[in-house]
């Protein structure tokens, strides 16, 4: 159960990234809906793989990181509809996400 987990998470981290910047350069509401359905896919495999493994802190903190990466991804879709600046968000997200990946391969832990 573990495995299929991990292999819907981890196939949905990588849809997720493709459709947030198929979204972000397209404006599409279709790309965005479906960018919305991959966030709670991979919430939904993430929270069952923190059950299975008992909660160990780093992961934790890698689920929190995921979740604020999420919010950073959904204010730069909005923020580029209305015109604003975005080269700050730029920065956090390539930040939160080189994070979360060296989180999730365990090479900062």
């Amino acid at each position: 159960m573990f495995n299929i987990l991990l292999q819907s998470h981890s196939g949905s981290w990588a849809i997720l990234v493709i459709l947030f910047l198929i979204t972000y350069f397209t404006r599409q509401k279709i790309t965005l809906m479906l960018q919305r359905l991959f966030y709670l896919i991979m919430i939904v495999t993430g929270v069952g793989m923190l059950v299975q493994l008992h909660f160990p802190l780093h992961y934790v903190l890698k689920g929190i990181l995921a979740i604020v990466l999420i919010g950073v991804m959904e204010m730069m879709v909005a923020r580029k509809r209305k015109g604003n600046p975005m080269a700050a968000m730029w920065i956090v997200l390539i930040i939160l996400l080189a994070l979360v990946l060296l989180l999730a391969y365990n090479v900062i832990g």
